[in-house]
């Protein structure tokens, strides 16, 4: 029971600390994570690391490390209290967002990769995370931003 309350008071703790947007992520992440097919039981938020908030002028970059725990209670029939269960798999999600400048931030693009921790520090699943999350990043800067009514506008010139 200590070591459940210990852990429980850290999730706190770190989710203080977390930005609107950040927690946002962890959300959607978390979200993201049990509605895949083979995930059957309840993952908690473990811990959180490689925190990454930009802004530019085209919006905010959130990127994280999400380390998740698995709990005793089934996905299907979620409950109040699920005890983490430690010595079960301990999957790790990267996360990349990118959101605009509006006040309440919508998200332009993202990436999300979840596995063991052994199969994110594989050398070419790294690679690619990382190309992904630079693509992420960029999503609307320049050429890519949507059309807006009024954004252009054009003149013809009548025959003389």
């Amino acid at each position: 029971l200590p070591l459940a309350l210990a852990a429980a008071l850290a999730a706190a703790a770190v989710a203080a600390g977390q930005s609107p947007l950040q927690r946002r992520v962890v959300r959607d992440v978390l979200e993201y994570f049990h509605g895949r097919s083979n995930v059957h039981f309840l993952f908690k938020e473990r811990e959180l690391d490689g925190l990454i908030e930009r802004e530019d002028p085209s919006g905010t970059f959130v990127q994280l490390r999400l380390g998740l725990a698995q709990t005793t209670c089934r996905k299907r029939a979620p409950q109040r209290h699920c005890r983490v269960l430690e010595s079960r798999r301990k999957p790790i999600c990267l996360a990349c967002y990118k959101f605009d400048t509006g006040d309440v931030p919508k998200v332009l693009d993202k990436y999300h990769n979840c596995g063991p921790s052994h199969h994110l520090a594989a050398k070419e699943i790294r690679q690619r995370d990382e190309a992904e999350c630079r693509a992420v990043e960029e999503a609307g800067r320049g050429g890519d931003t949507p059309y807006l009514p009024g954004m252009f506008a054009f003149s013809r010139g009548l025959p003389a």
